[in-house]
């Protein structure tokens, strides 16, 4: 039994490269992102910040010759489900089309095939999600959840 480690890879549009790159990712953006401006993270420590980042699939966007502009990452067994997380473009950069590029990037990973379940909880961008297929849950009296209210 071996451990499968995600393919690096690349897309390229315009002025703008999407990365899965970990040397790549700008940790200080994404964590600075989630503990002030996202309402999903907000006050996170930087190290539980670095420990996700380190588990997961991570999928920068960077504008060539700048900083990161946006961020999503994928936590999955690569077999059987994927979970979205932390997904955010920069507000300078939005409006450009990046975050329905992002998706269509991470869906395209070789490594995120043929996947039964995607799942992914979101507050604001229900419409933005069902243009990927994405849907509230047929059963939701399956679903079960276990919150712990400000753990940071």
């Amino acid at each position: 039994m071996s451990i499968q480690i995600p393919k690096i890879m690349e897309w390229q549009r315009d002025n703008y490269i999407i990365s899965t790159d970990q040397k790549k990712i700008n940790r200080e953006v994404v964590y600075q992102y989630l503990s002030q401006e996202s309402y999903w993270a907000i006050h996170i420590p930087v190290e539980i910040v670095h420990r996700s980042l380190d588990h997961s699939l991570c999928f920068g966007v960077l504008e060539k010759g700048k900083e990161m502009v946006g961020f999503a990452r994928v936590v999955s067994d690569y077999a059987t489900f994927a979970n979205l997380m932390d997904v955010f473009i920069l507000p300078p950069s939005r409006g450009l089309g990046l975050s329905k590029w992002l998706l269509t990037c991470i869906f395209s990973h070789p490594d995120l095939q043929n996947l039964r379940c995607w799942s992914l909880k979101t507050r604001d961008a229900h419409g933005l999600y069902r243009q990927y297929g994405f849907q509230l849950a047929k059963h939701p009296e399956k679903i079960m959840e276990r919150i712990i209210p400000d753990p940071y």
